[in-house]
């Protein structure tokens, strides 16, 4: 896969040059981007996925959920709808998307959740609605230039910041690295736990902020238990299982259950992988199955995983949090 990109590289400059395009097109207010009365808050990235915004948007959810009447909107990858939809009874990761859907179970009695390719529709329906928003979150909409969102964080992980990148198809910038001019604020995600001052200060300097940007520094944190339909288990009383994964970068979750020092066998999918019939006879073969919550909430409707799937729940946590809380609030209410 690797040889097959670096070959691609002569479409890189071809890329490039459309991005930048479409991108100075907005800024010159050529191509018109829409603002609203309200607070919208875009969560996104410059790399092609796996950076932690499905845990930047939860971790915003409980930040902001009790002060306003709150909503998220997501493209829904993956899902097989078109248009707007709303998570409701009948919701699954079929009709809204993985993430989408993960977000529905966890916080549906406290806002609303919805799906939409087109951000500014989706914004609209939102808006009709009887308990209408005062304040959305979009989740993974930094390209989608035609919403002007009051606030953008952008992520960018340790392992693979945007400064050493470039775009696709031989990089992974989904756009060239002077879009990151865009945000107020950039995450350093998925950082060793025991990351210096001094390591910071080399990433930042590298990074090279505007004045008006702020830089943070954030890392995953696992849950103690799995959790399944059958209760919990303590990762200490784990004994050998299989880790199912299809997210982009599965390395961080291995890493850990292997210093843990845990016995498993991985099987490892593509991002937002489609499991056939005959992967799912071939998962459901194991005894212990250990997966993310973005992938189980696909795979708990599968009747022969069902008594044997667990998650390991993860959370982001923010160096310096009191700092980032106090700062998304202000932009919020400028």
């Amino acid at each position: 896969m690797k040889f097959i990109r670096v070959l691609l590289f002569p479409i890189v400059p071809f890329y490039y040059v459309i991005t930048w395009l479409r991108n100075k097109l907005y800024d010159l207010d050529i191509k018109t981007s829409k603002s609203y009365d309200f607070p919208v808050v875009c969560v996104g990235n410059l790399s092609a996925g796996g950076t932690g915004k499905t845990p930047m948007v939860e971790y915003l959810i409980r930040l902001l959920k009790n002060k306003y009447s709150l909503a998220t909107l997501s493209r829904g990858y993956g899902r097989q709808t078109k248009g707007f939809v709303l998570g409701s009874n009948e919701a699954s990761a079929q009709t809204l998307g993985d993430e989408p859907f993960q977000f529905y179970n966890k916080f549906k009695a406290d806002i609303k959740v919805s799906v939409d390719e087109d951000r500014q529709n989706g914004i609209s329906n939102l808006r009709t609605l009887d308990k209408q928003p005062n304040l959305i979150i979009l989740d993974d909409a930094f390209q989608h230039r035609k919403v002007k969102a009051k606030l953008n964080i952008l992520l960018t992980t340790y392992s693979n910041l945007y400064y050493k990148d470039i775009v696709l198809p031989t990089g992974d910038l989904r756009e060239p690295r002077q879009g990151a001019k865009r945000a107020q604020i950039i995450v350093v995600t998925k950082c060793p736990n025991n990351l210096s001052i001094e390591e910071k200060n080399k990433v930042e300097a590298r990074l090279k902020p505007k004045p008006y940007q702020n830089v943070f520094f954030s890392s995953i944190t696992y849950g103690k238990e799995v959790i399944g339909l059958k209760g919990n288990i303590a990762l200490s009383n784990l004994k050998t299982f299989t880790l199912v994964t299809g997210i982009a970068n599965a390395k961080p979750l291995v890493v850990f259950l292997r210093n843990k020092g845990l016995d498993f066998n991985h099987l490892e999918y593509s991002d937002h992988h489609d499991f056939s019939k005959k992967e799912i006879e071939t998962i459901s073969k194991n005894e212990l199955i250990i997966t993310t919550e973005k992938d189980y909430v696909r795979l708990i409707a599968e009747e022969n995983l069902n008594s044997k799937l667990y998650y390991l729940p993860i959370e982001v946590a923010i160096d310096n949090n009191e700092a980032f809380d106090k700062l998304v609030k202000t932009k919020i209410e400028d």
